[in-house]
Formats: structure tokens, sequence, C-alpha cells
């Protein structure tokens, strides 16, 4: 069985090709070609993975082809149909998967037809590829051999990518903010004499959003009527921004909770003093995304750096295995 999946699976360079592919380039992309207001569509992100899956399937058909052992062209040609198309199939899944739970964008996705049409491109590559592996080609097979350097590389790559990644996916996906209507501080985010007074109604969480270009890291305290410090403002790990439209941009930076309803004073420091702070509702966001911009950045690199680590995991056994001996020459 290990033989088999070894054969058919793709190997962590096209894993990791896959999710470079499928997961930042979409939002990347999005975000390069339009304007900041912009929010993606599902159906658009959708078209990367559509478009890479004929890919993945020709590279796991010519892979099973060129290791598989010859038992007529049909057959040959039916299995490694079979084997590519069901791997592209479990890849595509993952990907509708991410984009429904993990990130899950805007507007209709078509979600049947993306499958049906991934399913055919999967077929049209596998054909491909296998007609490539008869031939006995080897480039991707040498192309896709793990090394040190590649590894590395992708790990630092992936490390760079994962928190634009987590930013966007969390600006795409969310469905409802609040531009601060409780007060703020600052000359542009509270009426004039009015700055650091917030007027809470009720209970619970409520977000410290940046305006404009205002420090994304503050330290904000909440006092009550007293001056007794009520709360401290906890930091967002990956601060969403982008919110907002012509006359302003917002930046969710950081939470606080009070115990009741009432009239609180916020301070807030940070490296400008005239930086604005305005005090509104939590962002509604959805997805798992919506969880993953309170984990601290630490982690989200280290997320990033799986791919390039899994490089590593296949290309150590490589550099340490001995070279096969000579045969001496008669």
């Amino acid at each position: 069985m290990n033989g088999v999946a070894a054969k058919a699976f793709p190997g962590p360079v096209a894993l990791a090709a896959w999710i470079a592919v499928t997961v930042p380039l979409p939002l990347l992309f999005f975000g390069a070609t339009h304007r900041w207001e912009e929010d993606q569509s599902v159906s658009s992100a959708l078209t990367w993975p559509l478009a890479a899956l004929p890919v993945l399937a020709a590279t796991v058909a010519a892979r099973w082809t060129r290791r598989a052992t010859r038992r007529g062209a049909l057959s040959d040609l039916l299995v490694a149909l079979g084997v590519a198309t069901g791997v592209g199939a479990l890849f595509l899944a993952a990907s509708l998967a991410f984009y429904r739970w993990v990130i899950p964008l805007g507007g209709e996705a078509g979600w049947a037809g993306a499958w049906w049409l991934g399913l055919l491109l999967a077929a049209a590559g596998a054909a491909v590829g296998h007609m490539a592996g008869r031939r006995g080609s080897d480039r991707a097979g040498r192309w896709a051999r793990p090394s040190l350097l590649l590894a590395a590389a992708v790990a630092v790559v992936g490390a760079v990518l994962a928190p634009v990644t987590v930013r966007l996916g969390a600006e795409d996906s969310t469905i409802r903010y609040d531009e601060g209507r409780y007060g703020g501080v600052g000359p542009v985010a509270a009426a004039p004499g009015r700055s650091g007074v917030l007027a809470l109604p009720a209970p619970g969480r409520y977000a410290i959003l940046a305006v404009g270009d205002a420090p994304r890291r503050p330290d904000c305290r909440v006092t009550g009527p007293g001056g007794e410090e009520v709360a401290r403002s906890e930091p967002v790990g990956i601060p969403p921004r982008d919110y907002g439209g012509d006359f302003a941009s917002y930046s969710w930076v950081a939470t606080f909770t009070v115990p009741a309803p009432g009239r609180y004073t916020l301070e807030c420091r940070s490296s400008d003093a005239e930086a604005n702070y305005t005090v509104g509702d939590l962002p509604q966001i959805r997805g798992a995304v919506g969880a993953l911009i309170h984990w601290p950045p630490p982690l989200i690199w280290l997320l990033g750096t799986v791919p390039g680590l899994w490089i590593l995991a296949h290309a150590l056994p490589l550099r340490r295995s001995p070279a096969p001996a000579r045969e001496p020459r008669a």
C-alpha cells in the first residue's frame, strides 16, 4: 500500500507549489489588481486551483506511468487516468473546503459546477501526463527532487506570506464592520472636546480601530467614571485593515472588554502623538480565518514554514544515504 501511495501521491515540492498557487497567490493577485475597497469573490479565487488542476494531474499520471509495470496500452491508460483523477479530486476537495470554511469569500461559488469542471480538467491533464510518462522523460522527476536550498527558500517565503494571506483572507471574508460609533481618541476620531470619551451601550467586547496610518500596536486602557482601570487592550495578532472607504481607512488593531454599559474613558499610547483610534462593535469575519487573526504572529510564521520543513524532511534522508558503489572495470 505504501508503494502504491508513493507512486501516486505528489512529492513535497509539488505539494508546496500547489499550496502557493491555490492559497496566497489568488489573494495577492486580486489585491494587486483591484482597488483596496473591493473584496475578492470565491469564484475568482477558485479559478486558480481549477487552472492548476490539470498540471497536477499530468504530473501524477506521468510519475505513475514511469513507475508502473506495463500491462497493456489501454489498461495502463485507464489506471493512470483513475489514479491521477483521484488525486486531483482529493486536492480539489481540499481547495473547495478551504474556501468554504477557512477563508469563506463572498459571492456565488457554483460548488457543483466547480467540482465537475475540476474532474474534467483533471482527466484531461492525466491523459497528457500519461503520454508524457510513456516516453520515459524524467525531467519533472529531476526538477522535483528536494534539496536543502529549496527547502530553506520555501520555508522563508512561506513564513513571509502566511501573515499576509491571513490578513487578506480576513478582510475579504468580513461580512460586517463598524467604523466607530461609540467614541474615540484623536482629533479625527472624536468630536471636538470629546476625545477619549466612550458611551458603551452594553457589557462585552469592543473593537479598537486605527484610523488611517495610525500605528497598529497601541497601548490602550479603559477607565471608569472614578478613574479606575476597567480593561487593557488586547492586540489583534494579524490586524485586518483596508476597512472603510474613500474618506478614511480603518484597521482592527485591538479589543477590550467592559463589565457593564456606561461612560468610559479611553487612553491610547503609540509612537504617533496625533494618532486616531475609534471604538466600535467587533467586525464579523466568517470562517476559521476569524480565529487565525488572533493567533500570535510567530505561530502564523511557523505555520507558513510547514511546506518548507516537509521538503527538508524529504531532503535530509537523500543527503545521508551513501552513494551506490561502482563496480570495478574489467
